[in-house]
Protein backbone atom coordinates (compact mmCIF):
# COMPACT_ATOMS: atom_id res chain seq x y z
CA UNK A 1 0.00 0.00 0.00
CA UNK A 2 1.32 3.45 -0.86
CA UNK A 3 2.49 5.82 2.24
CA UNK A 4 0.79 9.04 2.04
CA UNK A 5 2.85 11.97 2.97
CA UNK A 6 1.76 14.92 4.17
CA UNK A 7 4.70 17.99 4.28
CA UNK A 8 4.39 20.65 7.26
CA UNK A 9 5.91 23.66 6.50
CA UNK A 10 6.11 27.13 8.07
CA UNK A 11 9.11 29.71 9.25
CA UNK A 12 11.33 28.79 12.30
CA UNK A 13 8.56 29.38 15.59
CA UNK A 14 5.40 28.77 13.31
CA UNK A 15 4.97 25.52 15.67
CA UNK A 16 4.65 22.91 12.87
CA UNK A 17 6.99 20.62 14.64
CA UNK A 18 4.98 21.22 18.24
CA UNK A 19 2.02 20.12 16.17
CA UNK A 20 2.86 17.72 13.95
CA UNK A 21 3.87 15.65 17.32
CA UNK A 22 0.62 16.40 18.46
CA UNK A 23 -1.13 15.70 15.67
CA UNK A 24 0.45 12.09 15.56
CA UNK A 25 0.37 11.71 19.51
CA UNK A 26 -3.70 12.18 19.07
CA UNK A 27 -3.54 10.05 15.79
CA UNK A 28 -2.68 6.67 15.87
CA UNK A 29 -3.03 6.50 11.79
CA UNK A 30 -0.11 9.32 11.61
CA UNK A 31 3.36 9.25 12.04
CA UNK A 32 5.18 12.10 12.57
CA UNK A 33 8.46 13.14 11.58
CA UNK A 34 10.80 16.26 11.44
CA UNK A 35 13.93 16.67 9.41
CA UNK A 36 16.34 17.24 11.68
CA UNK A 37 15.42 15.06 14.04
CA UNK A 38 15.73 12.48 11.10
CA UNK A 39 19.24 13.25 10.46
CA UNK A 40 20.34 13.04 14.69
CA UNK A 41 19.00 9.95 14.99
CA UNK A 42 21.30 8.87 12.07
CA UNK A 43 24.43 10.64 13.83
CA UNK A 44 23.12 8.50 17.30
CA UNK A 45 22.94 5.25 15.33
CA UNK A 46 26.11 5.79 13.90
CA UNK A 47 25.20 4.22 10.51
CA UNK A 48 26.39 5.20 7.07
CA UNK A 49 24.60 8.58 6.76
CA UNK A 50 24.59 9.06 10.07
CA UNK A 51 28.40 9.28 9.77
CA UNK A 52 28.03 11.68 6.49
CA UNK A 53 25.70 13.58 8.28
CA UNK A 54 28.26 14.12 11.31
CA UNK A 55 31.18 14.97 8.95
CA UNK A 56 29.24 17.87 7.67
CA UNK A 57 27.56 18.87 10.48
CA UNK A 58 31.16 19.48 12.53
CA UNK A 59 32.46 21.23 9.69
CA UNK A 60 29.53 23.88 9.58
CA UNK A 61 28.69 22.69 6.49
CA UNK A 62 24.46 22.03 5.47
CA UNK A 63 23.99 18.43 4.49
CA UNK A 64 23.81 18.06 1.25
CA UNK A 65 20.03 17.76 -0.29
CA UNK A 66 20.63 14.40 -1.52
CA UNK A 67 21.35 12.73 1.64
CA UNK A 68 18.53 14.67 3.47
CA UNK A 69 16.27 13.09 1.05
CA UNK A 70 17.33 9.56 0.78
CA UNK A 71 16.74 9.88 4.47
CA UNK A 72 13.27 11.26 4.95
CA UNK A 73 12.51 8.51 2.12
CA UNK A 74 13.88 5.84 3.83
CA UNK A 75 11.90 6.76 6.76
CA UNK A 76 8.58 7.21 5.02
CA UNK A 77 9.24 3.62 3.81
CA UNK A 78 9.55 2.30 7.03
CA UNK A 79 6.62 4.28 9.19
CA UNK A 80 4.52 2.38 10.49
CA UNK A 81 1.64 3.94 9.23
CA UNK A 82 -0.08 4.81 5.78
CA UNK A 83 0.02 8.28 6.31
CA UNK A 84 3.37 10.13 7.65
CA UNK A 85 3.65 13.76 8.73
CA UNK A 86 6.95 15.41 7.55
CA UNK A 87 7.82 18.61 9.10
CA UNK A 88 10.49 21.15 7.65
CA UNK A 89 11.06 20.32 4.37
CA UNK A 90 12.01 21.47 2.00
CA UNK A 91 12.94 24.53 3.04
CA UNK A 92 14.27 25.98 0.01
CA UNK A 93 13.46 25.86 -3.73
CA UNK A 94 16.29 23.60 -4.81
CA UNK A 95 15.00 20.60 -2.06
CA UNK A 96 11.89 20.98 -3.18
CA UNK A 97 12.41 20.18 -6.75
CA UNK A 98 15.25 17.71 -5.97
CA UNK A 99 12.20 16.22 -3.53
CA UNK A 100 9.24 16.31 -6.05
CA UNK A 101 12.37 14.77 -8.72
CA UNK A 102 12.80 11.85 -6.12
CA UNK A 103 8.95 11.42 -5.50
CA UNK A 104 8.16 11.05 -9.10
CA UNK A 105 10.41 8.32 -9.71
CA UNK A 106 9.65 6.48 -6.17
CA UNK A 107 6.78 3.30 -6.18
CA UNK A 108 5.00 3.79 -2.80
CA UNK A 109 5.07 7.62 -1.52
CA UNK A 110 1.94 9.59 -2.68
CA UNK A 111 2.38 13.62 -1.46
CA UNK A 112 -0.83 13.99 -0.42
CA UNK A 113 -0.77 17.32 0.57
CA UNK A 114 1.22 20.50 1.75
CA UNK A 115 0.17 22.49 4.94
CA UNK A 116 1.64 25.24 5.42
CA UNK A 117 1.47 27.23 9.22
CA UNK A 118 1.81 30.73 8.57
CA UNK A 119 2.79 33.23 10.92
CA UNK A 120 4.55 36.94 10.95
CA UNK A 121 8.25 37.21 11.53
CA UNK A 122 7.17 39.16 14.50
CA UNK A 123 5.13 36.46 16.10
CA UNK A 124 7.90 33.44 15.03
CA UNK A 125 10.34 35.73 16.85
CA UNK A 126 8.29 36.15 20.18
CA UNK A 127 7.23 32.54 20.33
CA UNK A 128 11.13 31.63 20.14
CA UNK A 129 12.69 34.08 21.88
CA UNK A 130 10.08 35.70 24.54
CA UNK A 131 10.53 39.21 24.74
CA UNK A 132 14.39 39.16 23.95
CA UNK A 133 16.52 39.84 21.02
CA UNK A 134 16.84 37.08 18.45
CA UNK A 135 20.04 35.30 17.63
CA UNK A 136 21.87 35.37 14.53
CA UNK A 137 21.24 31.74 13.43
CA UNK A 138 17.25 32.42 13.92
CA UNK A 139 17.67 35.66 12.19
CA UNK A 140 19.47 33.36 9.35
CA UNK A 141 16.83 30.52 8.74
CA UNK A 142 14.05 33.57 8.89
CA UNK A 143 15.96 35.41 5.70
CA UNK A 144 16.30 31.88 4.08
CA UNK A 145 12.09 30.96 4.89
CA UNK A 146 11.05 34.49 3.42
CA UNK A 147 13.39 34.21 0.43
CA UNK A 148 12.14 30.94 -0.71
CA UNK A 149 8.40 30.67 0.40
CA UNK A 150 7.07 31.91 -2.17
CA UNK A 151 8.25 29.83 -4.83
CA UNK A 152 7.13 27.04 -2.87
CA UNK A 153 3.98 28.58 -2.33
CA UNK A 154 3.73 28.54 -6.15
CA UNK A 155 4.96 25.16 -6.50
CA UNK A 156 2.63 23.64 -4.54
CA UNK A 157 -0.24 25.67 -5.62
CA UNK A 158 0.17 24.76 -8.91
CA UNK A 159 -0.58 21.14 -8.37
CA UNK A 160 -3.48 22.17 -5.93
CA UNK A 161 -1.56 20.57 -2.71
CA UNK A 162 -1.09 23.76 -0.59
CA UNK A 163 -3.29 24.09 2.11
CA UNK A 164 -2.83 27.23 4.36
CA UNK A 165 -3.30 27.82 7.92
CA UNK A 166 -3.22 31.04 10.01
CA UNK A 167 -0.48 29.97 12.72
CA UNK A 168 -1.20 32.86 14.94
CA UNK A 169 -4.48 31.79 16.40
CA UNK A 170 -5.03 29.78 19.04
CA UNK A 171 -2.73 26.13 19.55
CA UNK A 172 -6.45 24.82 20.20
CA UNK A 173 -7.71 26.32 16.92
CA UNK A 174 -4.85 25.28 14.96
CA UNK A 175 -4.44 21.96 15.65
CA UNK A 176 -8.21 21.60 15.35
CA UNK A 177 -7.54 23.07 11.57
CA UNK A 178 -4.56 20.63 11.06
CA UNK A 179 -7.08 18.04 12.12
CA UNK A 180 -9.81 18.91 10.16
CA UNK A 181 -7.27 19.36 6.92
CA UNK A 182 -5.89 15.28 7.48
CA UNK A 183 -8.73 14.19 7.74
CA UNK A 184 -10.44 15.46 4.26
Amino acid sequence: MSKKLILLIGAPGSGKTTDGKTIAKNHAEITYYCTSELLMLEIEKETKIGTICKSFIDQGALVPTDIVIDTIVSAIKSSPTEKVLLGGFPRKEKQMKMFADALFNIQGIELDSVIEIRVSEAVAKTRVFGEKASDEAFDTEMKIYQSTIAEIEAFYTQDNLLQVIDGEQSVEVVLQALDTLLQA
